[in-house]
């Protein structure tokens, strides 16, 4: 694939002395969904802002679609629709001519008939003549999703765009992100829900203090960071752990009816054969076994608390 926005070096330091991006550098290729997570404050809102050219960087280059961000920013922005965390619509406008509007903004002509098809692709043709200002914190967002494609982007940026959306809508409007996708529209977000940037994304990106800790395609960092936890239910309560077995970071439930232990998934061997042969030994009959990997939070969690250096893919 054709990386369609180029990130070299990129750094941003504010008048204040807060370094909010530090030597960022990132190919994000052309079709792809790629998520961005962080902790507040992390830098991720600021990439974003410096890519679609609302904040002047301090050093580095950006392009998109090989066009630099600041000495062709015009063609570079043609390219871009960016749906923003904060809600900022016109109450007193219809929702059509918010859309309308926006189209006009970019230089294109009207095309009420491509205008109806991102509508109804958001469940918003409905409310085509309804004020702004009419709309749920919801509706509002689809509004602003349906102005950042207004243009017909390649690249589309979502900062945070299912905050305050409840869980249908949010899953409608996913829907919508992974039909842009088969479109070969690019998407680039940022969440705070890790379980959506897990199943949609093929690659997830971790920042924190303005550093991209690492990007990697979603299976291989589940892989590579994730931990397998396996529970074993066993036939008769028990007691308590056998001492024959203590040590082995085996977990018994409050009820005694399940052992739980935690294994990585990279390592040559797990020690579960082991295990459950010692188990047989100690008379401990197994009713089933199931495993659990762990999550993307868990994973993200565990990368923003651990001193790092910086890997780009």
């Amino acid at each position: 694939m054709t990386a369609i926005i180029q990130i070299e070096n990129l750094s941003k330091q504010y008048g204040s002395g807060t370094k909010a991006l530090s030597d960022v550098s990132l190919d994000i290729q052309e079709g792809e969904i790629i998520a961005l997570l962080g902790p507040n404050g992390a830098g991720k809102t600021t990439l974003i802002s410096v890519i679609c050219g609302l904040v002047v960087p301090t050093g580095g280059t950006v392009r998109v679609g090989g066009h630099d961000i600041r000495t062709d920013w015009r063609a570079a922005r043609k390219l871009i629709g960016l749906v923003p965390q904060e809600i900022a619509l016109e109450p007193f406008e219809k929702v059509m001519n918010c859309v309308r509007f926006t189209r006009g903004l970019y230089g294109e002509g009207p095309d009420d008939a491509y205008i109806e098809q991102v509508l109804r692709s958001l469940a918003l043709w409905d409310k085509r003549d309804a004020a702004t200002r009419e709309l749920s914190g919801g509706m509002k967002r689809r509004v602003l999703i349906a102005k950042a494609l207004a243009h017909r982007p390649k690249v589309l940026f979502l900062d945070e765009p299912t905050a305050g959306v409840d869980v249908a809508l949010r899953r409608e409007m996913w829907e919508v992100v992974d039909r842009l996708r088969r479109e070969g529209v690019t998407i680039i977000l940022t969440t705070h829900y890790l379980e959506e940037a897990e199943e949609m994304a093929d690659r997830i990106g971790v920042i924190n203090h303005g550093r991209l800790l690492l990007v990697r395609p979603t299976s291989e960092l589940m892989g590579e960071f994730g931990r397998k936890t396996l529970t074993i239910e066993v036939t008769q309560p028990l007691a308590a752990i056998p001492d024959d077995l203590a040590g082995r970071g085996l977990h018994l439930s409050p009820d005694g009816r399940s052992l739980t232990y935690d294994y990585d998934t990279r390592a040559d061997r797990t020690g579960i054969a082991r295990l459950l042969g010692d188990l047989a030994g100690q008379g401990i009959m197994v009713r089933d076994v199931s495993t659990r990997q762990s999550s993307l939070e868990e994973v993200f969690m565990t990368l923003v608390s651990e001193p790092r250096q910086e890997v780009t893919a």
